[in-house]
């Protein structure tokens, strides 16, 4: 007896598809009503479409034959135009659909990217005129900043290329100053590497009791020195480091090229980042100063009292209400302020006032010597096209504030507004009555103290007489 592959009777081909006894039980007749329920489904659609198609041509027919045309050729036609309209309205929906940019906003990229691009190529050169120039070495260090007992740490590991003060030997005796502005105190000093261009020096200096707080109005210097042993070192370069442009939640350390010691003759006078905000429903013009950096020395020993004085004046060049200023940071050529001032201009004059925003360095003798400047508004087009980007942006998106970097023009010598000469004038007035009044009691004075003399005087003739 022969045996199927599962254990019973039959071949594979039996049991699985159907053989004998399969093929007349109860899953064949199954399959076969489906077989035949699709057959009639497939029947009804085929004899649908045939009908649909008749009708169709029994309606285009009295066409047709005016045309000269077959009933299907037009069917054909109007299933192409049906096509191109549904294939118009898909296209509309995703024109419609699709975000367009605001007009003018393609051009404005295009100019961004040729400003960057310009910028770049400004700065390669700049860099290359500086390499040959006013290259003077690079230095290595390293900064650790400690939370908790509030110390800067600060490691100055080696110096390279730096460059030659001895002619006849071609190298130089160099040593790095280390202290912190506007203090300048402690300052530290590393050993001296005899005619060395790439010393190493691997000494770690301590800034104690530094809070955190105060690092964002300090500035690291590292100054590097030619040793002179008959008179005073020379300096060779500098490397000036905000220390709020600095990370210092972990250990920061770089490599950074040295600037040349500015000897007075370099006309750029330092950067000044404002924030301008403006409300139409309100009118308020909110102005943050910010911070400045590398600004000019204005002092003898090399630093500066910045502080920043602003002004508003209308299209005739007249002050607008009282001028303001901001605090004074004391020997400080990278200063913190974020101090704001508001001023109310009507939405209809923003396009006719200029605000003219001065930093100077204080004097306690005199007013303060200004050291740049730089306008803001929309006349400033042709004058000064950042100044004018500026507020123009901060108009085109009200309630938002917008901060930017401006670089600091040469400042012009300052004419008195009337309103200040009007005030001066007062003064002089005042002091000239003041003066006459004092001299009137004075006469006065002097001529009832003559009066007094002469009757004692009299006095005592008189006694003397009758004695």
């Amino acid at each position: 007896m022969n045996t199927g592959p599962l254990g019973g009777g039959g071949s594979f081909y039996e049991e699985f598809f159907g053989g004998g006894d399969a093929m007349s039980g109860p899953r064949m007749r199954v399959r076969r009503d489906v077989l035949e329920d699709v057959k009639e489904a497939e029947h009804k659609v085929e004899e649908e479409i045939i009908h649909l198609e008749k009708e169709a041509e029994d309606i285009v027919a009295p066409a047709a034959e005016k045309v000269g045309m077959e009933p299907w050729m037009i069917l054909a036609i109007i299933a192409g135009i049906v096509l191109v309209l549904i294939g118009v309205g898909i296209w509309c929906i995703w024109r419609f659909c699709k975000k367009k940019r605001p007009k003018g906003q393609a051009e404005q990229e295009d100019d961004e990217k040729d400003l960057v691009n310009n910028e770049e190529e400004v700065a390669e050169e700049i860099e290359e005129t500086k390499g040959e120039d006013d290259f003077k070495g690079k230095i290595h260090y390293k900064l650790e900043y400690d939370f908790t007992t509030q110390e800067l740490k600060v490691t100055v590991i080696e110096c390279s290329d730096l460059p030659p003060t001895d002619w006849s030997t071609g190298l130089t005796d160099p040593f790095v100053k280390v202290y912190l502005l506007p203090d300048k105190k402690p300052k530290y000093e590393t050993k001296v590497h005899r005619k060395n261009l790439n010393p190493k020096f691997d000494q770690t200096f301590v800034f104690k009791n530094l809070p955190y707080v105060d690092t964002f109005d300090k500035t690291l210097v590292f100054a590097v020195y030619d040793y002179d042993r008959f008179s005073s070192s020379d300096q060779t370069g500098e490397y000036q480091l905000p220390l709020n442009q600095v990370d210092l939640a972990g250990p920061v350390q770089e490599w950074k090229d040295l600037a040349p010691v500015d000897d007075g003759s370099n006309q750029y006078l330092g950067d000044l980042c404002l924030s301008l905000r403006y409300v139409p429903s309100s009118g308020k013009l909110t102005v943050a100063v910010l911070e400045a950096r590398k600004l000019k020395k204005m002092d003898i020993t090399g630093a500066s009292d910045p502080y920043v004085k602003l002004k508003l004046f209308d299209s005739k060049q007249k002050r607008i209400g009282k001028k303001k200023k901001t605090s004074v940071k004391s020997c400080n050529l990278n200063p913190y302020w974020n101090e704001s001032f508001v001023f109310i201009i009507d939405e209809m004059d923003m396009k006719r006032v200029t605000l003219d925003i001065t930093v100077c360095d204080y004097d306690l003798i005199g007013g303060g010597d200004p050291i740049g400047k730089i306008k803001l508004g929309w006349s400033q087009n042709k004058e000064y096209k950042p100044g004018f980007k500026h507020w123009k942006e901060a108009l085109e998106n009200p309630r938002r504030p917008i901060i930017k970097w401006h670089v600091l023009q040469d400042p012009e010598p300052e004419e008195e507004d009337e309103k200040e000469k009007g005030d001066k004038k007062k003064d002089k007035k005042d002091k000239d009555k003041d003066g006459k009044k004092g001299d009137k009691d004075k006469d006065e004075k002097e001529g009832g103290g003559e009066e007094k003399k002469d009757e004692k005087k009299d006095e005592k003739k008189k006694e003397e007489k009758k004695k």
